[in-house]
């Protein structure tokens, strides 16, 4: 996918307009709804307030979610349409980086969806994109949404959920699994209920995870040292409070 547009980089809402760009052209390709652009409004709002950067504790989380990610038995990335939309080879690198699967799981499930976030993955380096076989279900979830692959996210005991929808995010912790979310909104449901909430904008949490995987993949005791020191309440309320006073 193109990331050229008719804005000079010195544009102070480059990046922002760039993000946007890469939704339209997702939209475009028939990997994004168009229920996506709304929640990208949506979050882009809220990246304005936090000052679009990645705060400290957002760095904790995303530093606590790399090793929640290498720790695991089975840990699977979720990938919806904005995500595979906004950074696609940025997940395939995590997945490659902390031996994580990719599995597509959508809201607004139809099969050619499916398929075209499964190729554009691929088109994108992955080599393995589960989702497909349907032959799993998150419990206490109405109609295709809590539809997954049986060896994917119905067996993961860690499962990142980038973007996610609050009730599909609650019944994930409710089968018992460590969820990592991220979100820019702290007081969203799918923020609340997560093991890890991530405050931060995908485009810079996804390659930030993958910089501490790297870094922390050969030592378990500094991935237990940063799990340890991850308070997921605190990260709530100091997001919160950079978004309400611009701490």
């Amino acid at each position: 996918m193109s990331d050229e547009v008719e804005v000079p980089e010195s544009h102070p809402r480059y990046e922002s307009l760039l993000t946007r760009h890469r939704i339209e052209r997702g939209v475009d390709r028939g990997i994004t709804s168009r229920q996506g652009l709304i929640a990208q409004g949506r979050g882009e709002a809220y990246d304005y307030l936090l000052g679009e950067r990645t705060i400290q504790s957002a760095d904790r989380a995303e530093r606590a979610a790399a090793a929640y990610l290498l720790q695991a038995e089975n840990a699977v990335i979720s990938v919806n349409g904005n995500a595979s939309a906004l950074v696609p080879g940025e997940l395939v690198e995590l997945a490659e980086v902390t031996g994580a699967a990719l599995e597509v799981n959508l809201f607004n499930r139809t099969e050619e969806r499916m398929e075209a976030i499964a190729e554009f993955l691929r088109e994108h380096g992955a080599t393995e994109v589960l989702g497909l076989e349907a032959d799993g279900r998150i419990p206490g979830l109405d109609h295709e949404r809590g539809t997954v692959d049986a060896d994917g996210i119905e067996s993961a005991d860690v499962v990142l959920v980038p973007l996610e929808d609050g009730d599909r995010a609650e019944a994930l912790g409710e089968m018992g699994k460590t969820e990592l979310v991220v979100d820019l909104n702290p007081l969203s449901r799918s923020a609340q209920v997560a093991t890890v909430p991530i405050i931060d904008n995908i485009v810079r949490a996804i390659p930030n995870v993958t910089d501490h995987a790297r870094e922390l993949r050969d030592d378990p005791d500094a991935q237990a040292a940063a799990i340890e020191a991850f308070d997921a309440a605190e990260a709530l309320s100091a997001a919160e409070r950079a978004i309400r006073e611009g701490e």
